[in-house]
């Protein structure tokens, strides 16, 4: 596995150079399964006008498509950057084993890509960060939450 270790990261690193090439962000990743690469992605966030099109989110929304599950438990993430929070989140949220990443988010910042604000908003109180929360209608919402709650055949993420 040591070797394909690094030919997995050296394909994630390929993908990040077509992807710049390819009007992209500098961003590649695959995901592997039994020593196979089963998903590639690279970053399309200005190709698709998607701001959640980042390559580790592009390639786990290919991963479980070709796996035909949520669940990537047993798999593990090549990516050519240390993952971002929100992609950080969605590995957590796939199950995702293990993550390599080539480029620290240090070195993502030093290009432009600081996602630091990020970080710190998340332990700020509610009430203090940059983007206002304000809850409205909770009576409401929690009506599907009590439903989920008593379902009895309800699929568990």
């Amino acid at each position: 596995m040591e070797n394909n270790k690094k030919k997995f990261m050296l394909r994630a690193i390929e993908l990040s150079l077509i992807s710049v090439n390819e009007q992209g962000g500098p961003f590649g990743c695959v995901i592997v399964k039994n020593d196979n690469i089963i998903a590639e992605g690279s970053n399309q966030v200005t190709r698709n006008n998607d701001p959640t099109a980042h390559a580790e989110i592009v390639t786990i929304r290919n991963a479980c498509k070709n796996l035909n599950t949520f669940d990537l438990k047993g798999t593990e993430m090549f990516t050519s950057c240390e993952p971002c929070p929100m992609c950080l989140s969605a590995i957590y949220w796939a199950h995702i084993d293990k993550i390599y990443y080539g480029n620290t988010r240090v070195d993502a910042a030093k290009i432009g890509f600081d996602d630091n604000f990020i970080y710190d908003e998340l332990v700020l109180d509610i009430n203090k960060r940059k983007i206002p929360l304000e809850q409205i209608n909770q009576k409401e919402a929690i009506v599907a939450f009590n439903n989920w709650d008593l379902k009895l055949d309800k699929i568990k993420y």
